[in-house]
């Protein structure tokens, strides 16, 4: 049984009374072991496991968890307990209430969000300071989202930031539209679903015993809002304040900081046994995060007590003859490829790293940089499929008619809208069969100075110009075409969907539905826009060779979507599973290049972690805006106790291409690597600074 396997600690903590508690676990001391147990626990105190919720970080780890229950309890007991993120659990939640669910990526509504923007002006406010872009309020909001509770936006950002004062009205009425938009078009974000969860919540019992949430100290105000709102009768939550990485998206230290005054009857148990980590590893790390304030005392005791390497430093004259000379190492090692880690802070040290393997024939996969799902030609298939399912999805429209040269997202989202205008209601019947009657069905723009409102709008352009890029006469009657500012692109781009929507109507399996959009002259078109984007030089020419590697990169994703798509029989849940479990699917093998945050919960036999510079790690911009040293830490912390038995630190002195010249990280002297020198003086006197003002 899970709980013969625990030690003292372990045991103490999974068969803890029900109430609140809060399990203190260091990295490498067991946690999921512990979660487990208490799992095994619960159900024999005579919890049913449909009265167990299980939050996790990642779907992965979720099904992990359960996996390891169903070893001992059976596949259709394990799989009756709710485990999931807190979106992939509000998901399912809101579809079982409400039935559809149109979930969409923070990075997707980015599109509508700036189709909204882009139809304001701040001209007339002038003064010092230029207003924020639209991707930078997008991703403010969506913060602020997920960290304020009460004040509206337009309080919070004129708090934050008082010389944004003049321009908050217009933000608050951008987001205005842009959320009656998504109420319009019933999309919900990662943020929305938690949201309306909260609400759900509060009207209703969802009949859970026990709450178990992992990796507590990431939660931020919002998630912690949404299990005040839940109400368990037990709630159990395991975490390490060391291992509080981020913060960039709202997560609040404070949160596993103030358990014990939030819940005074709380228990607080410590897991200090480490399984993970040699003795030297695990000196180094608890010498470096012992700088950190203590939130809960704690000391880890080291399992492993065999004689062990000591971490080594690696230093080089020049920062890509460090990425040569790793590569050179691993090539070496006799450690296999799949049990060695290379970790970054920056993804710009991910691609030199990544570039040094590939020259010398080391197989690698990537994670935590730009994902296979982020990819443009990927996004690209999974709107026009989305678009398959659900003609309603207006930005999945704005997203595809973005790639035609000329066509914006303001004039796409105008296409868009006039099309269901012509059809009714509905987008496909305005593309196929408009109603001519209907001369101009585009919108006349309201008009607002004090909102920077505007109308730019033309006379009426005539569809006949496009004859020579659309051959159907039917489309070519269409009075979609006579938008004055739609180019021949954005016409032959609209003729060419036309096609391809026809082609795949009738199709029923998700795998030949990506086979047809990847073999279709739409796709194509958007394949050579963007391999010749990824392939002009500095001096704007376009390299043939590099066009040629782009165009059989690009063409090589759908084989993988193919594949993905395979097990799956309905459109819908192909789509879902893209969206919500991207984040836990990797391409590739070999030797892993990993962000910090995206090697959380991992280790490996061999580390390196690289770039330990000042200002690349740690990274003084991210600190500038808002983060802490603290933060990259923890960020340091994380990446080192991912190490079981050999660790290497690397920095570099110069960057040729940059020519700039390069001080050694304050972590490295703090780890005892380096000796205080008057370069660690300049670098206690900069934080001391910081910290002063």
């Amino acid at each position: 049984m899970p709980l013969s396997r625990l030690n003292e600690e372990q045991y103490r903590a999974a068969t803890a009374s029900f109430g609140h508690n809060l399990i203190i676990a260091s990295a490498g001391t067991g946690k999921t072991s512990t979660i487990v147990g208490r799992i095994a626990h619960l159900l024999g105190q005579g919890v049913q496991p449909h009265e167990i919720l299980l939050l996790t970080f990642t779907n992965k780890a979720a099904a992990e968890m359960v996996e390891r229950v169903a070893a001992f309890f059976g596949a259709e007991k394990a799989g009756q307990i709710d485990a999931g993120t807190f979106h992939a659990v509000s998901y399912r939640w809101l579809k079982r209430q409400q039935g559809k669910v149109v979930l969409k990526q923070q990075r997707e509504l980015k599109t509508l969000f700036r189709s909204v923007y882009e139809k304001r002006s701040f001209h007339h406010l002038e003064g010092e300071n230029e207003p924020y872009g639209a991707n930078y309020l997008y991703d403010l909001y969506s913060y602020y989202q997920n960290t304020e509770m009460d004040k509206s936006f337009e309080m919070w950002i004129t708090e934050r930031q008082e010389e944004h004062d003049r321009f908050a009205m217009i933000y608050a009425d951008i987001i205005d539209e842009f959320e009656e938009l998504k109420t319009q078009y019933g999309f919900l974000n990662f943020n929305d679903l938690l949201l309306q969860m909260r609400k759900l919540c509060e009207r209703m019992e969802l009949g859970y015993k026990e709450v178990l949430v992992d990796e507590y100290q990431d939660t931020n105000a919002l998630q912690g809002t949404l299990i005040d709102a839940m109400s368990p009768p037990s709630l159990f939550c395991v975490g390490d304040y060391d291992q509080s990485i981020y913060a960039f998206n709202g997560a609040d230290i404070s949160i596993i900081g103030s358990f014990s005054q939030k819940y005074p009857d709380a228990d607080v148990h410590t897991l200090s046994k480490n399984y993970r980590s040699t003795v030297p590893i695990l000196s180094l790390a608890n010498k470096v995060i012992a700088k950190n304030e203590r939130i809960y005392p704690k000391q880890l005791e080291v399992t492993r007590d065999h004689a062990a390497p000591p971490p080594k430093l690696l230093v080089y004259d020049e920062l890509f003859e460090q990425y040569h000379g790793i590569a050179e190492m691993i090539g070496k090692s006799a450690t296999e490829h799949e049990e060695i880690a290379v970790i970054f802070r920056n993804n710009s040290s991910a691609d030199g790293i990544e570039a040094a393997l590939r020259e010398k024939g080391i197989a690698c996969r990537r994670r935590g940089g730009v994902s296979f799902f982020d990819a443009k030609e990927v996004k690209f298939i999974l709107d026009i499929y989305t678009l398959l399912v659900n003609e309603s999805d207006m930005m999945a429209f704005i997203h595809v008619f973005e790639h035609a040269k000329g066509v914006g997202s303001a004039l796409a989202k105008e296409l868009y809208v006039a099309l269901q205008f012509l059809g009714g209601g509905s987008m496909l019947r305005g593309l196929y069969t408009p109603d001519l009657k209907i001369s101009n069905p585009f919108e006349k723009r309201k008009l607002n100075h004090q909102l920077g409102l505007f109308d730019d709008f033309l006379e009426l352009g005539h569809a006949g110009r496009f004859a020579e890029v659309i051959s159907d006469k039917k489309l070519l009657k269409n009075p979609v075409l006579k938008h004055p500012k739609l180019t021949k692109d954005g016409a032959k781009m609209l003729s060419q969907f036309y096609t391809l929507l026809q082609a795949i109507k009738n199709l029923s399996r998700p795998q030949n539905v990506v086979q047809k959009i990847a073999a279709s002259d739409l796709y194509a078109t958007v394949a050579e826009q963007l391999a010749v984007r990824r392939a002009i030089l500095p001096d704007g020419q376009v390299d043939a060779k590099l066009k040629t590697e782009a165009l059989e990169r690009i063409r090589r994703k759908p084989a993988v979507l193919q594949e993905l798509a395979k097990p799956y029989k309905e459109h819908e849940r192909f789509l879902n599973a893209m969206i919500l479990g991207s984040q836990d699917l990797t391409q590739g093998e070999g030797v892993h290049l990993l962000s910090i945050h995206a090697s959380k919960g991992l280790e490996y036999k061999e580390v390196y972690v690289i770039d330990l510079m000042d200002g690349r790690f740690p990274n003084r911009k991210l600190m500038g805006r808002g983060g802490s040293l603290d933060e990259e830490r923890r960020l340091f912390y994380v990446a080192v106790t991912r190490a079981k038995d050999i660790l290497y630190l690397s920095f570099a002195k110069y960057d040729r291409i940059k020519k700039a010249q390069f001080v050694p990280s304050i972590f490295l002297y703090e780890a005892g690597m380096l000796k205080e020198d008057e370069e660690y003086r300049m670098l206690v006197k900069k934080e001391e600074a910081k910290e002063d003002a």
